[in-house]
Parts: structure tokens; C-alpha cells; sequence
């Protein structure tokens, strides 16, 4: 058994925990990676302890260097947390009462592992999204390099899963950018929500000790202190909005990666992938395989998964703080570490991906895509739509008839369609006029699409802006 002496607490129990109750309590060894964000609290709670006059300026200088030193030493892999650490914060003060004597006792003053906890995590994430932003701006950049080479590639569109208009294959994949552009928007967002510091709310009801928070939350980078000191340590929906925002990422990701499933398969045989960003079988020589896309998509089930966690360990705890929002870290490391794994990995597949341009055009026109241009043609005469509408469609069934596109009818077949139809309808049934037709903002025209290239890298520029300019800790 361990002793209080080994712990932050229990100086009131006659006996030490029993070994169960060690395991059980004890924090998994991923959350020491929150290490360098406790340290920083750590340096920002010294210095309220000096303007408060409980530490002179020379055990604040001392204190500072040995946080220092241990952050050193933790980063560098020269240092450990033992079996008997129950936490980060064991961890911390252990080390620091080494160095330094009873000296390293004195910062535990005016402080409570349940502002330490609120506080690590919200340091971290609050890296986390920049580091997560930069990942998703690279993946952002393989696109859009691919949209730029593609800007002119007429393919086929779909809804339902069934070929309906031809569109500029840039234009599709910029699609997903806009996804992706929104989710780091959705970063920001919860980035200028959360930047308040829960350091100084102790326990529950604030301390008696450290009066000066709007100092310390300004010196690990936050904009100011929580408002309600019950609130900073209880609260988690910090928590569960950031494992919504990437689980939207991982909708998104998992989307693109299902359309990549689709575009390497000889059924569709629009892309090719690097043979570096592929796998093969261990039965079936002849198989590439899509296995960063399959990866993907199931590993945003993962993201989800810690989402529908988080909501559920919060949904029925009354406040204040509560042993069970232990497991928001275990929530937030898993998702961050997937991220990860995933985003570099895509950025590499997307930008290495060869696509069949002659494939994708020839493609483009079956299963009758250019009909929507006729029912237009026939309203721009002045032919009510529904009526064009019926039209287009009989239209269609004879050419399933003969066998043959839209492109294919000649004029008396229009004219056994509908006397409506006249050869001057043919010269809106081709991909380019079907393309530059769709000339609205928006639309996939190709100076349209030149045009989205163009506002989406001035946004993306403005997201690389906001991932560099950041004043608080950073563990990259």
C-alpha cells in the first residue's frame, strides 16, 4: 500500500488505500502526456503564490527553475512518473519536493487538483486545435493542388449514387474542402469560446490564497479567468464541443475516404493510388487496396464513439466536480491521437492520387446526365417546366430504345418526341455547355470554380495565420 506521504491526499485516513482502489484511481499512463500543460500551470500558480507573499522572489525563481528543469527532463525522456504516482499532479510535486526539499511543498498552496485538471485539459486542447488545424491545412493543400490540376476535367455528378449532371472534377473535390474549411472554422470558433482559465477556482468556491487569476490566465494565454469558480472545475462542455467538432471531422474525412473507396475500384477506375499509399493481399497478388481511405472511415467511428461518451458520463452529474470527468482526458488524448494517425496520412494519398481524365469524360455523359439541359432549353422557350419535364423524359426513353445518348438523337427523332424540339437543342447537349451553363456563384463553371480557388486559399491563409499566432503552451 501507498502511504499519504506518497499522495496529495489522506492525511485524515488512518490506513492507505487498498490496492484495488490504487488501480482503479490511478491515472492510465497516456495522460501524463498532459505533463508539459500541468508544468505550465504549475509556473503560472508560482507566480500568483509570489504576488499573494507566500513565496519570496527567490523561492519563486527556484520553484520556476525546477518546473523548468522537470519539463526539460520529461521532454527529453529522462524522466518517468513511478507506479506510486497516482496522477499528473503526484507526479509533479513528487519530482519537485526531490529537487527541491520542502520548498516544492509550498506550491500545492491555494490550489486544488480540481482547477489543475480543468485547467491541463483545456491548455491542451487549446494547442491541440492549432496542431489539428495545421494537419487538416496540409490535407487542405493536396486538394486543392489536385483542383487546380483538374479545373478543366469535366466528369460525371451524382445524386443518389446514380450519375445525374457532369460537373468540373475540381469543383467536386473543392466540395470537401468547404467541409474541411468549416471544421477549422469550427476551431476557431471554440477556440475564442474556451479561452478562459479555470486556474484559481480550486476546489469549488475559488481561493482564499491566489486573488490575481486575470494575471495567470494571461500568462498561459488565455484572454481571462472563468467566471464562476463552480463552473471552471465542473464544466466539461468545453470537452464534449471539441469531440463533436472532430467527429464532424471524421464524418467529413470518412466521406472523401468512402468517394476514394469508390474512385479506385475497377468499377469506376477514376483514380489511381500511389503505390506508397496503398496495400496489397496476402492471397491475391493482383489487389490494390484503399487502405488509408478504409482506415479512415472507420476510425470516425472512433471519433464519434468518444463523443457518445463524454455526453454520457456528463448527462447526470451534479456540480460541482466529480471523479467521473476523469475520463474527458481519455476522451480527448484517443481523439487527438487518432487525428493523428489519419490526417497526414490522407494529406499523402490525396496528393499523390492519379486521375483518369480520359475516363472521367468519357464517363461523364452516360446514363443521360445532359438531360436536364434539354427540360432547360425547352423552359427557356417558354415551355412550362412541368411540361418540359415530360418531355425531357420521353426524350429519354427513346433513346433507351435505340441505344444511343442524348447527343445522338437527330432531328427527327425530336420531332417524333415533341414538335417542342428542334435541332437547335443539340448544341446545348455537350459537357462544355452543360458545364459553363452553371455560371452562377457557386455553380461549376469553370470561372467559377477559379474563382472558389481563389477565396478558399485566402481563407485557408487566414486559418494557417490563426494556427501560428498562439501565446499559450505549446507541446508540438
Amino acid at each position: 500500500m501507498t502511504t499519504s506521504s506518497d499522495r496529495l491526499w489522506g492525511a485524515r485516513f488512518s490506513n492507505g488505500p487498498a490496492n484495488a482502489m490504487v488501480k482503479l484511481s490511478r491515472s492510465p499512463r497516456t495522460y501524463f502526456r498532459l505533463t508539459p500543460y500541468d508544468i505550465a500551470g504549475s509556473m503560472a500558480h508560482c507566480s500568483e503564490l509570489l504576488r499573494a507573499g507566500l513565496l519570496s522572489d527567490e523561492e519563486h525563481q527556484a520553484i520556476t527553475l525546477a518546473l523548468k528543469g522537470i519539463q526539460t527532463d520529461f521532454s527529453n525522456g529522462e524522466l518517468h512518473p513511478n507506479e506510486n504516482d497516482e496522477d499528473i499532479h503526484t507526479f509533479v510535486e513528487r519530482v519537485l519536493i526531490e529537487r527541491l526539499g520542502s520548498l516544492g511543498g509550498k506550491l500545492r498552496a491555494g490550489r486544488s487538483r480540481n482547477d489543475q485538471s480543468a485547467n491541463d485539459s483545456r491548455l491542451f486542447l487549446r494547442d491541440q486545435v492549432r496542431r489539428i488545424g495545421i494537419m487538416v491545412l496540409e490535407l487542405q493543400h493536396a486538394i486543392i493542388e489536385q483542383s487546380k490540376r483538374h479545373k478543366y476535367t469535366i466528369s460525371p455528378g451524382f445524386t443518389h449514387l446514380q450519375q445525374a449532371q457532369p460537373v468540373i472534377f475540381g469543383h467536386h473535390l473543392l466540395a470537401h474542402s468547404q467541409a474541411f474549411l468549416r471544421d477549422v472554422q469550427r476551431l476557431t470558433d471554440w477556440d475564442r469560446r474556451f479561452s478562459t482559465s479555470p486556474l484559481g477556482a480550486a476546489a469549488l468556491s475559488g481561493s482564499a490564497i491566489t486573488n490575481s487569476m486575470e494575471k495567470s490566465a494571461r500568462e498561459m494565454g488565455y484572454n481571462a479567468p472563468c467566471e464562476n469558480s463552480i463552473d471552471a472545475v465542473a464544466s466539461r462542455d468545453h470537452i464534449a464541443e471539441f469531440l463533436f467538432i472532430v467527429s464532424m471531422l471524421g464524418v467529413n474525412l470518412s466521406r472523401l475516404s468512402e468517394e476514394i473507396c469508390l474512385w479506385t475500384s475497377q468499377q469506376f477506375r477514376w483514380v489511381k493510388l500511389d503505390d506508397g499509399y496503398a496495400t496489397g493481399s496476402s492471397i491475391m497478388p493482383q489487389k490494390k487496396n484503399p487502405d488509408i481511405a478504409e482506415l479512415t472511415r472507420g476510425k470516425s467511428g472512433r471519433l464519434i464513439g468518444n463523443l457518445t461518451g463524454m455526453l454520457t458520463t456528463l448527462k447526470a452529474q451534479p456540480l460541482a466536480y466529480n471523479r467521473d470527468l476523469g475520463e474527458d482526458k481519455h476522451q480527448i488524448i484517443d481523439a487527438v491521437e487518432t487525428l493523428e494517425l489519419v490526417l497526414p496520412a490522407m494529406a499523402g494519398m490525396i496528393s499523390t492520387m492519379v486521375v483518369d481524365e480520359s475516363e472521367l469524360r468519357r464517363q461523364a455523359p452516360l446514363g443521360f446526365t445532359l438531360a436536364t439541359e434539354m427540360a432547360d432549353w425547352l423552359a427557356k422557350q417558354g415551355v412550362p417546366f412541368n411540361h418540359a419535364h415530360e418531355i425531357t423524359g420521353a426524350a429519354v426513353r427513346l433513346c433507351e430504345q435505340h441505344g444511343i445518348e442524348l447527343d445522338g438523337l437527330t432531328q427527327e427523332m425530336l420531332k417524333e418526341v415533341d414538335n417542342h424540339l428542334s435541332a437547335e437543342v443539340l448544341q446545348c447537349l455537350t459537357l462544355e455547355a452543360a458545364i459553363e451553363a452553371r455560371s452562377g456563384y457557386g455553380g461549376t463553371a469553370v470561372e467559377r470554380v477559379e474563382e472558389q480557388l481563389q477565396r478558399l486559399e485566402l481563407a485557408l491563409e487566414e486559418q494557417h495565420q490563426w494556427c501560428k499566432h498562439y501565446t499559450g503552451p505549446r507541446v508540438l
